[in-house]
């Protein structure tokens, strides 16, 4: 078991100069567009003992606004009301992000500060579907950087033909029910599925 910085790095190396160097405390005007055209980013939160969340975030590319080179603005949509992201950020500030920008296998990630926001004039530019965003993430940038594509290419993400079935994998309803949850998988499944089509509780 490796339980040492010194020990890690006697096994893994130093970072070369090149890769030290690209890591900023800012966007430029040449990182921000991987948040303005990014239709997705992935959430890292941690509580104050130390558990940790990561939650998926999507909406049209853009949604993530830059709104000065060290601060970012994350709106909150309607979900499940568990409000893990949120309830860890009130305990600890500290976030990471990870911008994805569909069929380009090179990442942005930004590490930070968040405060919850509620401000009305702030988040109107976040508005979706004539839905103004009730609560935000204002985020103030401590690192910055760009993530290499090894990760993606050794998923194969953006292969067609890696892609699974949907039908080989249980569907919603049925992974409902296999943590106690008191539903008819198929019904569930159906209700779900007229909910989205009608994007129900998007916005």
């Amino acid at each position: 078991m490796i339980a040492a910085e010194d020990t890690l790095r006697a096994t893994l190396g130093e970072p070369s100069e090149v890769v030290k160097a690209k890591i900023a405390d800012r966007l430029n005007e040449l990182t921000r567009q991987f948040v303005e055209r990014s239709p997705f980013v992935c959430l890292a939160t941690s509580a104050a003992d130390g558990t940790c969340d990561v939650s998926p975030r999507g909406d049209p590319a853009g949604f993530v606004k830059v709104l000065d080179e060290r601060t970012l603005l994350l709106p909150d949509r309607p979900g499940n009301r568990l409000a893990d992201s949120l309830r860890n950020v009130l305990e600890n500030p500290h976030v990471a992000l990870i911008f994805i920008i569909p069929g380009i296998s090179d990442t942005f990630r930004v590490n930070g500060r968040a405060t919850i926001v509620e401000d009305p004039e702030l988040l109107e530019p976040c508005a979706v579907e004539g839905k103004v965003p009730t609560l935000g993430l204002r985020i103030k940038v401590d690192e910055a950087y760009t993530h290499c594509p090894k990760a993606f290419l050794r998923a194969r993400l953006w292969d067609p033909e890696a892609y699974a079935d949907r039908s080989e994998l249980p569907s919603s309803g049925e992974l409902m029910r296999s943590v106690g949850a008191d539903v008819d998988p198929k019904q569930y499944d159906a209700e779900r599925a007229e909910r989205y089509a009608r994007r129900e509780g998007f916005y």
